[in-house]
């Protein structure tokens, strides 16, 4: 028994259209990936030249369009926080990038497996 024409070619279409908004989707993932381990790189020199401060420092931190005085310690819990929530963010997404991986690669074999049977069962 054969698959007729018609639904070989509509099936491998489907396939093709997945595995095509699979390989968009891990390059945005990738992007996101390197924007947030930017970030931390920004967010750890930041935590390192504060704690080479002397305690007695006043530290300012930008809101808006002004500054506003807050202790080393805020700071630095501030600092820790936002890398903890970055690296977390980077493992989600890390998850995300092997499912769409997979997702990609078994839709091209799937692709294969089809063009190489030929349509028949």
């Amino acid at each position: 028994m054969s698959i007729p024409n018609q639904a070989l070619q509509k099936l491998a279409q489907e396939i093709e259209t997945q595995a095509l908004s699979a390989q968009r989707e891990i390059n945005v993932v990738k992007t996101a990936v390197a924007a947030k381990q930017r970030d931390i790189r920004m967010l750890e020199l930041t935590s390192s030249e504060v704690k080479a401060l002397d305690q007695s420092t006043k530290i300012y931190q930008g809101v808006g369009k002004m500054f506003v005085f807050s202790p080393m310690g805020d700071v630095e819990k501030r600092l820790s926080s936002e890398t903890a929530e970055l690296k977390s963010d980077i493992a989600n997404l890390n998850k995300k990038l092997h499912y769409l991986e997979t997702t990609q690669k078994n839709s091209r074999e799937h692709i294969e497996k089809i063009m190489k049977s030929g349509g028949k069962s």
